[in-house]
């Protein structure tokens, strides 16, 4: 799975839009859809990141992992 792919999974997971995701990360909304558009390529340390916080605060079970992830 592409990153791009896997961090529109999780946002959509958490229930949230673009604009909510990147308020809630503090992350310009620009760069939330550059990621998802596959215009830039967010570092995947920052993927395992997300992935763990949102785990952490319970928004979404096991980082949202999908049978499809690697």
């Amino acid at each position: 799975m592409e990153k791009k792919d896997r961090l529109i999974e999780l946002r959509e997971s958490a229930g949230m839009n673009r604009r909510q995701f990147a308020e809630y990360f503090e992350i310009p909304y620009r760069t939330v859809q550059d990621w998802e558009l596959g215009n830039r390529e967010m570092p995947e340390y920052l993927l395992r990141l997300i992935a763990y916080k949102l785990q952490m605060e319970k928004l979404v079970e096991n980082g949202g992992d999908s049978d499809e992830q690697k």
